[in-house]
C-alpha cells in the first residue's frame, strides 16, 4: 500500500508472535466487560492510498466497564462544547472568505489549487481552510506538500493533523519534522508549520486554550454534574436518615437501591422500611442547583480567550463591558479583534510557502462584517462626486455588473 499505508508500522513483519487464545470478537464491538483476560492484536483494515493510517483504541473483554478508551484524535478531544462551537465558528466563517491572489498590490488570476488544494482527501478549498483554521486555533497547524510544479512552489497539499507530527530541535537550532512519530520519515523539506503562538525554545506552538486548563476542566465537570444532577431525578441535596444501626455494606445497599429507583421513574414516591426515611434540604431553584451562573461564566471567559464574542454563543459577556447598538457592530468587532489577526497570521504564512516574491493570498471579508446597504450606497456616492471613483466600479464592487449579476441578486435563472 505504499508509503502512507507503512507510515504507522501497519504491513510490519509479525512472524514468530504467538496470539493470545482469545476470539476475535474480544475486540471492539463485541467486548464484554469484566473478563479479565487479555487483548489480542488485528490486522487492520485496508487503508485506501489518498489516507493517512490512524490507529484506534478499542476495550477488549479485561475492559472495566466503568473505564474510557483513551483519546489519540488530538486536542479536539479535551473540547467541550462552548470551546468546539466557537472554534468551529471562527473557522467556518474564515474558510469560506473567498480567497484571491496579488500581484504587487493587483488582483491577479487564480491558481487551479485556490480552487480545491488536493482533490483525493478535499471536495474544495473551504474544506481544506477549515481543517487548517481550526488547527491553527488550537495552537498549530502543518500542511504537507505533495506535489511540486515548475519553479519548486507546491502545486498539491493537505493539512495533517498536529498528533501525527513529530517536531524537535536538531544541533542546526532548526526544527526537524517527522510524520507519524520520531522513526517516521522526516518531511522537513516539505511541510508548514503555522504556530499560533511561537517561541524560540519551543518546538510546537501554543494555542489559547493551553492557557485555559483550569476553566477547561470547569466546564467540563459542570457539564458533568448537570447531567449526572439531570439522571438522578433533578435533586442532589438529600440524605437517607435510618433509626437502626447499618453496616458499611447495608448502607451502600440502601442507597444504591433508592438511586437505582429513582433514575427509573423519578416522578414516583421512595418507599422505604425498617425505620428509615429522606431528608431533603431545603428547596433551591433549577438555576441554583445547576450552577448555571458559575457555569455561564466559565464558558463565556472561553469564548472571549477564542476570540468569540460570547453573545453569539447565547452566553453573558463574561465581565465584558463593551455593549454593541446592532448586530452589524458586533459581527464588525469579531472580524477586527479576532478574525482579521487569525488571517492575517496564516494567509502571509501560506503566501511566503506557496508563491513567489511580490505575490500574496488574501480573503475577502466583506461579506462578512460589510456595512448595509444604504451606508454603502451613501459611501459610494461621496466617493463618486468627490472622483475616486466612478459608478461602474461601485456595480462592480456590489456585484451588480456582468451576466452574473441577476442570479446573485435574485437567486434565479439569468434567462
Amino acid at each position: 500500500m505504499g508509503f502512507w499505508s507503512n507510515l504507522l508500522g501497519f504491513g510490519a513483519n509479525h512472524e514468530g508472535v504467538v496470539p493470545n487464545p482469545n476470539s476475535s470478537a474480544s475486540v471492539g464491538e463485541g467486548w464484554e466487560p469484566g473478563d479479565p483476560h487479555g487483548l489480542i492484536i488485528e490486522d487492520p483494515p485496508a487503508i485506501e492510498s489518498r489516507s493517512l493510517p490512524v490507529l484506534y483504541p478499542s476495550p477488549w473483554s479485561g475492559w472495566p466497564a466503568e473505564w474510557s478508551t483513551a483519546n489519540w484524535s488530538g486536542a479536539m478531544g479535551k473540547l467541550v462544547d462552548t470551546a468546539w462551537d466557537s472554534i468551529d465558528l471562527n473557522a467556518s466563517v474564515l474558510s469560506t472568505m473567498p480567497v484571491y491572489r496579488t500581484r504587487n498590490g493587483e488582483v491577479v488570476d487564480s491558481l487551479t489549487w485556490m480552487k480545491n488544494p488536493d482533490d483525493l482527501v478535499y471536495q474544495s478549498w473551504q474544506e481544506f481552510a477549515k481543517q487548517l483554521f481550526w488547527d491553527y486555533q488550537l495552537g498549530e497547524s502543518f500542511v504537507l506538500a505533495m506535489n511540486r510544479a515548475y519553479g519548486g512552489y507546491p502545486s498539491r497539499f493537505r493539512v495533517i493533523p498536529p498528533h501525527l507530527m513529530h517536531v524537535e530541535f536538531k544541533r542546526d537550532g532548526l526544527r526537524h519534522y517527522f510524520l507519524g512519530g520520531p522513526t517516521g520519515p522526516e518531511v522537513t523539506e516539505d511541510v508548514l508549520h503555522i504556530r499560533y503562538q511561537s517561541a524560540i525554545d519551543k518546538a510546537r506552538g501554543v494555542g489559547p486554550l493551553d492557557g485555559a486548563g483550569a476553566r477547561m476542566t470547569t466546564a467540563l465537570l459542570l457539564q458533568r454534574y448537570v447531567d449526572a444532577l439531570a439522571e438522578n431525578g433533578g435533586r442532589v441535596l438529600e440524605w437517607i436518615t435510618t433509626e437502626q444501626k447499618l453496616t458499611r455494606p447495608e448502607a451502600d445497599e440502601l442507597q444504591r437501591d433508592f438511586v437505582t429507583a429513582k433514575r427509573r421513574n423519578f416522578a414516583e414516591p421512595a418507599v422505604f422500611g425498617k425505620g428509615a426515611r429522606l431528608e431533603q434540604a431545603e428547596a433551591m431553584s433549577a438555576k441554583d442547583m445547576a450552577l448555571l451562573e458559575l457555569s455561564q461564566w466559565t464558558e463565556s471567559r472561553i469564548c472571549v480567550k477564542l476570540g468569540v464574542p460570547p453573545f453569539l454563543m447565547g452566553l453573558p459577556s463574561g465581565g465584558d463591558s463593551l455593549t454593541y447598538s446592532n448586530v452589524s457592530q458586533l459581527f464588525d468587532f469579531h472580524d477586527r479583534a479576532s478574525l482579521r489577526v487569525k488571517a492575517a497570521s496564516v494567509m502571509p504564512a501560506l503566501s511566503n510557502w506557496l508563491l513567489p516574491l511580490g505575490q500574496q493570498l488574501e480573503l475577502n471579508r466583506d461579506e462578512y462584517s460589510r456595512a448595509p446597504l444604504k451606508e454603502r450606497a451613501e459611501a459610494y456616492k461621496i466617493m463618486i462626486e468627490s472622483g475616486v471613483m466612478v459608478p461602474d466600479e461601485a456595480r462592480a464592487m456590489e456585484r451588480l455588473s456582468g451576466p452574473a449579476a441577476s442570479t446573485a441578486i435574485t437567486g434565479g435563472d439569468q434567462s
